[in-house]
């Protein structure tokens, strides 16, 4: 007799998946406020005293400095939104389950991407 295809990983699966995510969850929220506090922190170089030719220099460099802060910390909050939304779906029992195929999503994948909701088979045909 064959057996049954797996379609949900066991409530001990999920628990290890929880604490993986958690601890990933821990670490974006600390990257996250690393970043938020630079964001309002005023530029610390101690250039005042320079002269005014670079100035104009350090105002652009600071300006685009600032750019790619914000976007670090829109991508990072992006991720954390996404850890907190893999961490409901363990809580419904969902967790692992491709949203294209319905099919379980390889553990490997999970353990490097806690957050994905397609399979790599579901992933690689939007490509």
């Amino acid at each position: 007799m064959e057996k049954p295809t797996k379609t949900r990983y066991s409530d001990n699966e999920l628990q290890e998946f929880k604490e993986l995510i958690q601890d990933k969850l821990r670490m974006a929220r600390e990257e996250f406020l690393n970043l938020t506090n630079s964001l309002s922190s005023p530029n610390s170089n101690g250039t005042e005293d320079t002269s005014g030719t670079y100035k104009t220099l350090e105002d652009g460099s600071a300006t685009l400095e600032k750019e790619q802060l914000n976007q670090l910390a829109a991508r990072q909050k992006k991720f954390i939104e996404n850890l907190e939304a893999a961490l409901v779906r363990i809580e419904n029992k969902t967790y692992g389950i491709c949203r294209e195929t319905g099919k379980l999503i390889q553990k490997e994948r999970l353990r490097a991407v806690p957050h994905a909701t397609l399979s790599m088979e579901a992933k690689l045909k939007q490509a």
